[in-house]
């Protein structure tokens, strides 16, 4: 009887032993990358599928291997289209390294992001924190570019943006969390990256694709309300103490045009809101380090130090006038008052936002707190 017990129990332990419900790695489509477009009233969507097998143990990968694919569907709704592609799929689709989306102007602006938004973060696979960019370009050729000198394509910018924005804090990277709640929260708007493909780089076979940010989109719950170019935007990056480091360029009018770059970082922005009656109006301290090693000609500290600041002001106020044109609180600045003055906030916002006009920044401040130069003096080196 024992022996028979024991026979039993040594059957089932084998039967048992295995992950029935397991999914084998080497059977299943990884989605790295998603694109959706809206045309003619429908849902377009892209699907890039990486290799895993070119980056699970390597930051290179092998040449001449395809690193993705992309796949499209269209569909009356988001749904519909990713079934549409599901059905043209070998093998299962896996979600959960979903790492980036990106909107066509044209879904911004006719789709509304909130179907999309809902469509990932309710699916259990998907998380937060993926990436969102808007751009004007074919989406499809966007998912297809590979990364410079061939790294693994999970190592790009679009899939991997806090690595360069620790260098070049240009346009802050923004993922589904951080959309979510600056819809949900006044001023209930939310600028995200746009990118477009460039040119600028070659190998030894001939030119090269590569990502760039083109501007910043402006996203509210019930509608897209602009975009903004690259060259108008750059106020936006000296108005967050998020930024890491970024650059600035000016030019020194002494005997001849003398252009200095400068590396500015450690940046710390505080606002305050004076809300008389009902008008609002802000006071803004921006404070920063600021480093030269870039220049020529005889020049001295208070020269460059005079005109970062002049420059940096200049930015701050054009992209806030530019982004008043579409009605944007570009610098968010509604929150500060919502933030620090509730009781007020309420008897002015409308829609959660407070009214803006070109005067309602009323005091702009900018200090550099430390300017140094890799050299210890601003002589030339080779004298001309």
């Amino acid at each position: 009887m024992n022996k028979r017990i024991a026979v039993i129990v040594m059957l089932l332990i084998t039967i048992l032993s295995g992950c029935w419900g397991a999914e084998e790695p080497e059977r299943m489509l990884y989605i790295h990358g998603l694109g959706v477009d809206y045309k003619d009233g429908k849902y377009e969507v892209y699907a890039q599928i990486i290799d895993f097998s070119t980056t699970a143990n390597t930051e290179q990968a092998p040449n001449n291997e395809v690193q993705a694919e992309v796949g499209h569907a269209t569909g009356d709704t988001m749904d519909e289209a990713i079934f549409e592609l599901y059905h043209t799929m070998d093998q299962k689709a896996f979600w959960g390294f979903l790492s980036y989306i990106i909107f066509s102007e044209e879904a911004l602006k006719n789709a509304n992001v909130n179907p999309v938004i809902d469509t990932l973060t309710r699916y259990r696979e998907t998380r937060y924190q993926i990436w969102v960019y808007g751009t004007k370009e074919p989406i499809e050729d966007l998912l297809l570019i590979t990364p410079i000198i061939n790294k693994a394509i999970m190592l790009s910018q679009l899939g991997d943006p806090k690595n360069s924005y620790v260098q070049e804090s240009f346009i802050k990277p923004v993922n589904l969390r951080m959309l979510i709640i600056g819809l949900n929260e006044p001023n209930h708007e939310m600028p995200i990256p746009f990118v477009s493909i460039s040119n600028k780089w070659k190998s030894e076979e001939g030119p090269k694709d590569a990502t760039s940010y083109s501007g910043v989109g402006v996203l509210s719950p019930n509608e897209f309300k602009g975009f903004i170019p690259a060259k108008k935007v750059r106020g936006l990056q000296w108005m967050s103490n998020e930024t890491k480091r970024g650059e600035i360029t000016v030019k020194i009018e002494s005997s001849e045009e003398i252009f200095i770059t400068v590396v500015v970082d450690k940046i710390k922005v505080k606002v305050e809101p004076i809300v008389r009656k009902e008008e609002v109006t802000f006071d803004i301290d921006v404070s920063m380090n600021a480093q030269v090693s870039d220049f020529e000609g005889n020049v001295t500290n208070d020269e460059i130090r005079k005109k970062v600041v002049k420059e940096v002001k200049k930015e701050i106020k054009d992209t806030y006038e530019e982004a008043l044109k579409n009605d944007i609180d570009i610098y968010r600045l509604s929150e500060h008052v919502y933030r620090k003055n509730l009781k007020e906030w309420k008897k002015i916002q409308k829609d959660g936002k407070v009214e803006l006009t070109e005067d309602s920044i009323r005091n702009l401040t900018v200090k550099i707190n430390r300017f140094k130069s890799e050299r210890k003096s601003y002589k030339e080196t080779i004298k001309k």
